[in-house]
């Protein structure tokens, strides 16, 4: 027992005294991952904008970000030992990985992290869309009830509506694995071919098509140079006069002047909105004015489980600092 008490102060020393690789997080991470890494590294919570994080920049090894912190060359000229940067999340918009990868850098990620609960999240926007409803908060009279009975009727059912997902990568996937069992006849269209096993019934067609026939429509595209402004008059005035968009993916592959357009225009067509550009929307923003406009503050990921499984990006940030192959490596846009 006196060994091993020696042991552990002898390690503890050695990350004090810097003999450990040094792995700073800008942003918060789950507190099993950043115990599993702790017994590894020496681990710091620092925001890139603050004094301590200049002090520490020399000596920092390894960077894990999550949403708000961008690895451009101006940060990476401060970090002259910097091997790894990990991003607690399923996309690396925030990362610019060919300045990282010129300098030797790698670059990793946790792209299945959050699958399940945006494609859930898409679910449950899908029910405030089109299923009206009240919570009581006492009991009512007769009248009222019978005056919520008459009016919260929804005008349309699952099943009697197309639903049309945009970019079919894993969560898109997943959403129209959900559309199907939901009874949605499902769309879909994206860049790369889908295998048939992998759509769930889902016809797949051009995006034009997709915008044209879609009740519901649901973006799920990934945060290549090519979707920034992808969503503009274009494909929006090919939407249904009724229709649903729901946008969880990225805020930028929206042209936000013509949506804010044709919601001012076409009253019956509603927004929902996880994700913005910028974020948060700015105060005075006209998307806040307009009734139709459903703004959410980029919660589609916010399960614990899902926030977890992002922090195991750590575990290939290690694997880099051993001279591994790390399993997620970021891809080059």
């Amino acid at each position: 027992m006196i060994r091993e008490a020696s042991q552990r102060v002898s390690c503890c020393l050695e990350i004090v005294m810097g003999t450990h690789p040094l792995v700073v997080h800008t942003e918060t991470i789950g507190n099993a991952a950043r115990a599993w890494l702790a017994e590894r590294a020496e681990v710091v919570a620092a925001a890139a904008d603050q004094p301590d994080f200049e002090a520490l920049a020399p000596r920092i090894d390894a960077l894990l970000v999550r949403t708000y912190t961008d690895v451009d060359d101006a940060l990476l000229d401060r970090l002259p030992k910097l091997k790894v940067v990990g991003r607690a999340g399923v996309g690396v918009d925030n990362i610019d990985v060919a300045a990282c990868r010129r300098r030797g850098v790698e670059v990793v990620y946790a792209p299945a992290s959050s699958t399940n609960a945006v494609a859930e999240y898409v679910v449950a926007l899908l029910c405030d869309a089109l299923r009206p409803r009240v919570y009581l908060q006492e009991a009512e009279e007769r009248s009222r009830w019978s005056h919520h009975r008459k009016t919260l009727v929804a005008t349309r059912q699952f099943d009697e509506l197309t639903l049309g997902i945009l970019g079919m990568g894993r969560i898109g996937t997943t959403v129209a694995g959900f559309a199907n069992a939901l009874g949605f006849q499902t769309i879909a269209a994206d860049l790369e071919s889908i295998p048939t096993e992998c759509r769930h019934g889902a016809e797949m067609v051009s995006t034009e098509e997709l915008f044209t026939r879609a009740d519901v429509l649901t973006i799920h595209v990934d945060g290549r140079r090519a979707n920034r402004g992808l969503i503009g008059d274009d494909l929006l005035d090919r939407m249904k006069p009724d229709a649903v968009l729901i946008n969880t993916s990225r805020g930028f592959v929206m042209q936000h002047d013509p949506l804010r357009e044709i919601l001012a225009e076409r009253t019956e067509m509603r927004a929902f909105l996880d994700v913005h550009d910028p974020e948060p929307p700015p105060p005075g923003d006209r998307l806040f004015t307009l009734p139709n406009a459903h703004l959410l503050p980029h919660l589609a990921s916010r399960t614990e489980t899902a926030m977890a499984r992002m922090s195991d990006v750590v575990r290939d940030i290690w694997a880099v600092l051993e001279g591994h192959e790390p399993k997620w490596p970021a891809p080059n846009d």
